[in-house]
C-alpha cells in the first residue's frame, strides 16, 4: 500500500469516527438551552427577570418560589437575605453590576437588585438581569416581592 493511499483510509476513518460521535451525542449536548425566566410579583405587577446559567443562579432556582422582604439600601439597591447561601463554584470574584441586575452578595448572604449604577464589588455574584419593570424597586421603603419560576 502506498503511502497516499494509507493517508486517505486514515483520513476516511476520522472523519467516519466523528461522524459516529457526533451522531450519538445527545441533542442537549449540541443545542445550548434557552434561559430559564423568573417571575417577580409585586402586588398586581408581574416582572420578568432573565436568570444566566451560573452556577449560583442555578441554586437561587432552588429556593424557589420564595417571598421576600426587600429593604432599600443607601438608595442605590433592594436587598434580602436569603435562608441560605448559594453555592460559589466557578465564580468571578465580584462584578460592576449595572441597573436592572439581580446579584447575590456572597459575604453577607443576600440578593440585591440594581435599581441604580454602582461601582465594582468583591464577592457580588450576577444572577440575571430584569427584562422590565425596574421603577417598581426605585421607590423608597421595602418593597415585598415574590420569586418564582415563569411559565
Amino acid at each position: 500500500m502506498t503511502k497516499n493511499a494509507s493517508l486517505c483510509i486514515g483520513v476516511m476513518l476520522v472523519l467516519f469516527n466523528a461522524s459516529l460521535f457526533a451522531q450519538s451525542q445527545p441533542l442537549a449536548a449540541v443545542q445550548k438551552e434557552a434561559p430559564v425566566k423568573l417571575r417577580i410579583s409585586i402586588g398586581d405587577r408581574k416582572l420578568s427577570v432573565t436568570l444566566n446559567d451560573s452556577s449560583a443562579a442555578r441554586d437561587f432556582l432552588k429556593l424557589l418560589p420564595l417571598t421576600l422582604t426587600l429593604e432599600d439600601y443607601s438608595r442605590t439597591e433592594k436587598i434580602s437575605y436569603l435562608p441560605r447561601k448559594l453555592t460559589m463554584e466557578n465564580e468571578p470574584a465580584g462584578i460592576d453590576p449595572m441597573v436592572g441586575n439581580l446579584a447575590y452578595y456572597a459575604p453577607w448572604g443576600n440578593i440585591a437588585i440594581f435599581y441604580r449604577d454602582f461601582g465594582y464589588s468583591t464577592g457580588l455574584i450576577l444572577l440575571g438581569r430584569l427584562d422590565s419593570g425596574i421603577d417598581a424597586f426605585s421607590v423608597s421603603g421595602s418593597v415585598k416581592a415574590t420569586f418564582e419560576i415563569a411559565e
